[in-house]
């Protein structure tokens, strides 16, 4: 669904955004947009290395075979 966005869906929903939020408003919405999506990849990354970690200690401690 969003992959058929493209650019002038973007420029359109910047336009919205400007005229809902403001100019004054719009970097601080960006900013803490920003740090959610950093936090979120951080936290998925985490879950990510725990769940390997975990299978690996599972695979050492009853090898196959």
């Amino acid at each position: 669904m969003l992959t058929n966005i493209g650019i002038p869906g973007l420029i359109l929903i910047l336009i919205i955004a400007l005229i809902i939020f403001g100019p004054k408003k719009l970097p601080e919405i960006g900013s803490a947009f920003g740090k959610t999506l950093s936090e979120f990849k951080r936290t998925t990354s985490s879950l990510i290395s725990d769940e390997e970690e975990e299978s690996t200690k599972s695979e050492k401690s009853h090898p196959k075979g």
